[in-house]
């Protein structure tokens, strides 16, 4: 488990994921663009609540940009395993 954590994060693909309610931030806020995932809405799968429709964004983390221009690119996707490998590979390639 310690191999998964570092400074209280939980990792994937060794940066750090975190979730507040419906909102998933993946990277480090040092670099110059992070993952924001939004789940947008839910389906039940066997009684269990299971993000469906996910809204996709790479932003800046540049502070002098105005929040309405950080987005670099968005999309949406189904499901939150395909909305985060597509979402990683878009920040994979902002960070290049």
């Amino acid at each position: 488990m310690a191999d998964n954590i570092i400074e209280g994060f939980s990792l994937y693909k060794d940066k750090p994921l975190v979730r507040k309610d419906n909102v998933i931030c993946y990277g480090d806020p040092n670099d110059k663009a992070i993952l924001v995932l939004t789940v947008l809405t839910y389906k039940e799968v066997h009684g269990e609540q299971i993000p469906n429709d996910i809204l996709i964004q790479v932003q800046s983390t540049d502070k002098n940009l105005p929040l309405v221009e950080r987005s670099l690119k968005q999309g949406m996707k189904k499901g939150l395993f395909e909305a985060l490998d597509y979402g990683a590979s878009w920040l994979q390639n902002a960070l290049q």
